[in-house]
């Protein structure tokens, strides 16, 4: 039998700021997915060639990351969600199934709080979003607390060694290759200013859950039990906390389980999607 692969195209979307690349595979229901702050389109390929057979999956580089244009003083993340939804409705999709990783979150989310009708499922990897972390703690953040300075202290180690924070330090032992791949997809900003990105999510992540009490779309929230970068014990509480909730830790992984543990992430977000149709 010969194989056929999925139909693929590549366009550019003019917007205020320059142009915001994306990819379009396969066919079917439209599923987009919205990188971190380590990545760009391109972090996506183990998403994509699972889901193009039978979905229409879309991945785009935020804007200020090539290879969309880049932008004077850098992107401001409170402008995500108008990119993501002006690329939706350019490709004139009557409802989308959005996945959102780490910085993509914040997209995703945004996008699916404004326009929760058009949105038939919603995945949140190792992300809150633009919910405050600590306020999302039923602790108090006290809890929060102790977990980041734990986490900065190995993430300080890891980087001492070279290992990249998004998948940290036993994800890069075991996957070398997957470790140096996603160091290579993240040098790809070029001289984007991370941390004044970083800054910016940190200004914009003021939601509380209590604001999404009637907030409906059915919502999956991953994580990951070896993660340095989110609170991993955050995504039961949030889910919890949501109308539409469910959540689901992958323990052998670090920050970026889609990236790590492709096959497992890839099967529960497709169990997922199927229980939303």
């Amino acid at each position: 039998m010969t194989y056929k692969a999925p139909a693929r195209s590549v366009g550019r979307l003019q917007r205020p700021f320059g142009d915001l690349y994306y990819e379009v595979s396969g066919s079917g229901p439209a599923l987009l997915f919205a990188h971190g702050l380590g990545g760009n389109h391109l972090s996506w390929w183990q998403q994509v060639a699972h889901f193009a057979p039978h979905y229409t999956c879309v991945s785009f580089a935020h804007r200020g990351f090539a290879p969309s244009s880049a932008i004077d003083g850098g992107p401001d993340p409170a402008d995500y969600a108008s990119d993501l939804a002006a690329l939706i409705d350019h490709l004139k999709f009557p409802n989308v199934r959005l996945v959102g990783q780490s910085m993509g979150g914040w997209t995703v989310l945004e996008y699916a709080i404004t326009h929760p009708a058009k949105v038939k499922a919603l995945v949140l990897s190792s992300t809150s979003g633009t919910l405050d972390r600590r306020a999302s703690d039923p602790s108090g953040g006290s809890v929060y607390g102790a977990w980041a300075k734990d986490a900065e202290a190995k993430a300080a180690t890891g980087l001492a060694n070279g290992i990249h924070p998004a998948m940290g330090m036993a994800a890069a032992a075991r996957s070398p290759a997957l470790h140096l791949l996603y160091a290579s997809i993240d040098t790809m900003a070029g001289a984007l200013d991370k941390a004044k990105v970083r800054e910016g999510l940190r200004r914009t992540a003021r939601r509380t859950v209590t604001e999404l009490t009637d907030f409906r779309v059915p919502t999956l929230l991953i994580a990951g039990g070896e993660d340095v970068v989110f609170p991993s014990f955050l995504a039961s509480a949030i889910a919890a906390a949501l109308p539409c909730g469910e959540a689901h830790l992958i323990p052998h992984a670090g920050h970026s389980p889609y990236f790590e543990e492709a096959a497992t992430f890839n099967g529960l977000v497709e169990a997922f999607l199927a229980r939303q149709r």
